[in-house]
């Protein structure tokens, strides 16, 4: 495993994977990715890390009684085996959205961000979570997408961000941006295409019996919502 680890990062495929969470982080913004790359990882070898500001599990339920009016009780957790503060080093890192993202706390969570970005090989945000990457500020000048439920917010996030509206995912150079929840798994094994190869991308679909979408332009809730295509 060690060898063959070592091999990897000379051919410079990815080895270390991180995914960030908070509270009310959409579960399969997360997990959808994850499950993609559990996967994969039965053939290359991998190590995820999953980071929070503290090791305390991270809750999908809402933490703003206003959007829980039944207060129901209803969420899954996911225990972080790092903080922001031994953290180790990534090549990939994954951030999913959720309205988690809407509190007013999340400072540490951006500079986190903000100081990995630069060792990071690549980097992947899910739905919302490209507001995470915009307020870190290492979106500026590049072209991005995100949830199309929330383009207005997503607009008012970082306007000097080129978000492109009529876009199920969206690669600037290192980044990988997808547009809400699901398709964050289209985006994924597009990755999965583009790093590992074409027939590992063909194999984790088929195996996960799902019909992926291959046109990373193809956004009917663009249309959905009204959304100009300026881009």
């Amino acid at each position: 495993m060690a060898t063959e680890a070592r091999r990897m990062e000379r051919e410079g495929l990815p080895v270390t994977y991180g995914l960030l969470v908070f509270p009310t982080f959409q579960a399969l913004d997360a997990f959808g990715p994850l499950d993609i790359l559990n996967l994969l990882s039965r053939d290359f070898p991998m190590n995820l890390s999953i980071i929070a500001q503290t090791l305390e599990p991270v809750s999908t339920k809402h933490r703003n009684p206003s959007l829980n009016p039944l207060q129901s009780n209803f969420g899954e957790s996911i225990v972080p085996t790092h903080d922001f503060t031994n953290a180790p080093p990534l090549d990939v890192l994954i951030i999913p959205g959720g309205y988690g993202l809407r509190a007013n706390d999340l400072d540490p969570l951006y500079d986190f961000v903000r100081r990995t970005y630069p060792s990071l090989k690549y980097l992947i945000t899910v739905c919302t979570g490209s507001w995470v990457a915009a307020q870190a500020g290492i979106l500026d000048g590049r072209r991005a997408t995100s949830n199309k439920n929330s383009w207005a917010r997503t607009k008012e996030v970082r306007p000097n961000v080129n978000w492109v509206a009529h876009a199920r995912w969206v690669v600037d150079g290192n980044i990988w941006t997808s547009s809400g929840v699901s398709a964050g798994m289209d985006a994924t094994i597009a990755f999965v295409e583009e790093v590992y190869g074409k027939e590992q991308a063909k194999k984790i679909a088929r195996e996960m019996e799902y019909e992926r979408h291959e046109d990373p332009s193809w956004d009917p809730f663009a249309d959905i919502y009204n959304l100009p295509n300026l881009n």
